[in-house]
């Protein structure tokens, strides 16, 4: 499941996302989600999120939902 829809992704959610300083390279991140802080509906790059570890990220894949 992609992580351009906001409904997908919920608080406890577990995801890999694309920090800002790793965009080019394509790296992703993994963690659970501790915030949500895209307020619209959906996003073309991706749900910004605040993962438990403090990286924040869009989300690009959604592990388990």
């Amino acid at each position: 499941m992609n992580g351009n829809n906001r409904s997908n992704i919920k608080p406890g959610v577990h995801v890999k996302v694309v920090q800002k300083k790793d965009q080019l390279s394509g790296k992703l991140s993994e963690g659970i989600v501790k915030d949500v802080l895209t307020k619209s509906p959906t996003h073309p790059h991706g749900i910004k999120v605040r993962l438990q570890s403090g990286i924040v990220g869009r989300v690009k894949e959604i592990m388990d939902a």
